[in-house]
């Protein structure tokens, strides 16, 4: 059994390039969640279904091979109708992604915290599972059911949405964001399969910490963006001082030791002679 099939509850920290993942593996992260919305960003573009999937599956082989564990992405909408979503599979799957999620938002899509989404219908949704099911070559590739339904229809919609993809032969069930306490400790007892939780402190959905989340039954726990967030002050806070100073020494607190830039990129690996 491998990080990703633990009965206790997963958290995979959001990454969205090679450094991330390989950081992630320094400080021993088990998993690891490829961000939609953090690659998209990364490539200077909002979160609105930019990135092509040819792009993402490059840059996700680029994750994978630097973190050298269980990887889950997101498949935002599955980058179009049921035939897009099977060769998405094909190329994550071919990246060793270990699992992806798909969203049944319409285009442009939106990040699941921002207001103005809207849905394709549940069969069309349903259809896509399916794809993404008969899709994969491997069993233990997750294929993970999301919805935004409730900020669209409601919560009770959300749930029969989600119902829906368990049908279509979904591994995981992801709801997302819950408004409310209720909704976030009802979920997970309403279905067969494991529940996928989006958690980060600013978000629609009340922050709850992660021991209550596994008390409530919840299997995986992505936190998205805050590593982006983190980058995106220090960067602006140096950029800053850069164009100011012409050196960043006012704020060297957010400067790694130099060293510290070589070795999370395993540098004296590479430089190692052959026996």
């Amino acid at each position: 059994m491998d990080a990703i099939d633990s009965d206790c509850l997963i958290i995979l920290p959001g990454v969205y390039d090679g450094l991330g993942a390989s950081i992630a593996r320094h400080v021993g992260c088990q998993a690891i969640y490829a961000s939609g919305g953090a690659i998209a960003r990364s490539f200077g573009l909002p979160d609105l279904g930019l990135v092509s999937m040819t792009e993402m599956g490059a840059r996700l082989d680029t994750i994978v091979r630097a973190f050298d564990g269980p990887v889950i992405a997101d498949g935002d909408t599955g980058y179009g109708d049921v035939q897009h979503v099977r060769r998405m599979i094909q190329t994550f799957e071919s990246a060793g992604i270990r699992g992806v999620h798909i969203e049944d938002q319409d285009f442009p899509k939106r990040c699941g915290h921002l207001d103005g989404k809207r849905l394709i219908s549940s069969s069309d949704m349903a259809r896509k599972i399916a794809a993404a099911v008969n899709a994969r070559e491997s069993l233990d590739f997750l294929i993970i059911g999301r919805t935004d339904a409730i900020a669209v229809e409601g919560f009770d919609f959300a749930v029969e949405r989600a119902r829906s993809m368990i049908d279509a032969g979904a591994d995981v069930i992801f709801i997302e964001a819950p408004e409310t306490l209720d909704q976030l400790k009802t979920i997970p007892t309403l279905f067969n399969v494991p529940v996928m939780i989006n958690m980060f402190p600013g978000g629609k959905t009340p922050y709850t910490p992660p021991a209550d989340l596994q008390s409530w039954g919840y299997r995986y726990m992505i936190v998205p963006s805050d590593i982006q967030r983190a980058c995106i002050q220090a960067t602006e806070q140096i950029l800053q001082a850069i164009r100011a100073d012409g050196n960043s020494s006012g704020v060297a607190n957010l400067l790694c030791p130099l060293a510290d830039r070589d070795r999370v990129v395993d540098q004296d690996r590479w430089l190692e002679k052959p026996e």
